[in-house]
């Protein structure tokens, strides 16, 4: 960058300095130790720098619940019934460079000879998930039975979404769902959409989501817009019904 004093016909030359490469200092030390999921081992809280890395080496910060309810009010504030949808894009976004940051740590993490897409999809998925575990984005439960027939259903338990805004009497929690979205989309290469069908928010034990093809999240919307609950969702999904 290069800046003109006002008062001087001296050129000033300023350098961009871009941080080093986070590094985790236990990691360092034990590069194979795999049982690391508890907050002493998982974070590498370094006070000199002033910096929080997470295992996988990334860069790590500490929000509050009062942060959580600034951003959910303030994207009300600016526009209004579409923070839905803004929080939802900004998940997917979220979904897909993380998948592809996924498969380079997990490359990392577990040097397996066979491709990411011949691992087995549960193993897979929970090396995933654990690390969001850890920073407090709650526990999961995937129930892949019904894979075949195009869509799948996920479970969060403790989300801090909905956990912080308390019963609001509507679902929440759409940075989830659009996480959900696009992680799934690019690691199994096909189109798939998310929609929260039970919220803890509305006054549910956890929370719980459809993935799936566009027709099944189409016609789950428009039930759950008709006043379905969420075993009717999930009945009808199973009887094959969709949207003609």
């Amino acid at each position: 960058m290069v800046l003109t004093s006002p008062t001087s016909p001296k050129i000033i030359t300023q350098t961009k300095t871009f941080p080093k490469k986070i590094e985790h200092r236990l990691r360092q030390k034990f590069p194979t130790k795999h049982n690391h999921y508890c907050v002493a081992d998982f974070f590498d809280f370094d006070q000199e720098k002033g910096s929080i890395a997470d295992w996988n080496e990334s860069r790590n910060i500490l929000t509050s619940e009062d942060f959580i309810i600034g951003l959910m009010q303030g994207l009300e504030e600016e526009v209004g019934s579409a923070s839905s949808v803004v929080l939802y894009s900004i998940g997917e976004a979220w979904g897909v460079k993380d998948a592809e940051f996924f498969r380079q740590w997990f490359r990392k993490e577990y040097p397996y000879r066979q491709k990411l897409s011949q691992t087995n999809l549960p193993y897979v998925l929970e090396a995933w998930w654990w690390p969001f575990t850890t920073q407090g984005w709650g526990n999961w439960d995937v129930d892949m039975t019904e894979q075949k027939n195009g869509f799948m259903f996920v479970n969060i338990f403790d989300s801090a979404i909905a956990r912080t805004l308390g019963n609001v009497g509507k679902p929440v929690c759409h940075i989830y769902a659009g996480l959900f979205a696009g992680f799934f989309s690019d690691l199994v290469q096909k189109p798939l959409n998310c929609i929260e069908i039970q919220c803890y928010a509305m006054g549910e034990t956890y929370c719980k989501f459809l993935l799936g093809k566009q027709d099944r999240i189409d016609a789950a919307t428009f039930w759950q817009n008709e006043g379905a609950t969420t075993k009717d969702i999930e009945k009808r999904l199973l009887n094959g019904e969709y949207l003609s």
